[in-house]
């Protein structure tokens, strides 16, 4: 059992950055997947992730936010990262991170054991 908390997330204009957090702890010692996901106002959950990073580090992120998005981790005391450049309205989202427990990343959501509350990010205009 994994049990994921977010934070970080805020109400920043466009063009900010924001970082976010997410900090795992339970059966931290299994290689998982971590992977961050959003849902829109009013929108379903985005089916795939938005970044992801596999246990041994390698990094994944949707063609939609490539470039602004930067996925990482601190290994030794099992936080996740998401760090957001020049935020856009359309960013406006609640934040979840995800967990998939095996070595390889995965992109549906479907797929991933574990989710945290979610942080909330909110970018005006």
């Amino acid at each position: 059992q994994v049990r994921l908390v977010e934070s970080g997330g805020a109400s920043v204009q466009a063009g900010g950055s924001l970082r976010l957090s997410c900090a795992a702890s339970g059966a931290t010692y299994r290689p998982y997947c971590m992977a961050w996901f959003r849902q829109a106002p009013g929108k379903e959950r985005e089916r795939e992730a938005i970044a992801s990073i596999t246990s041994g580090g390698s990094t994944t992120y949707a063609d939609s936010v490539k470039g602004r998005l930067s996925i990482s981790k601190d290994n030794a005391n099992f936080i996740l990262y998401l760090q957001i450049n020049s935020l856009k309205p359309e960013d406006t989202a609640m934040y979840y991170c995800a967990a998939h427990l095996g070595t390889g990343c995965m992109k549906n959501g479907a797929d991933y054991d574990y989710w945290g509350q979610g942080t909330q990010v909110t970018v005006s205009s």
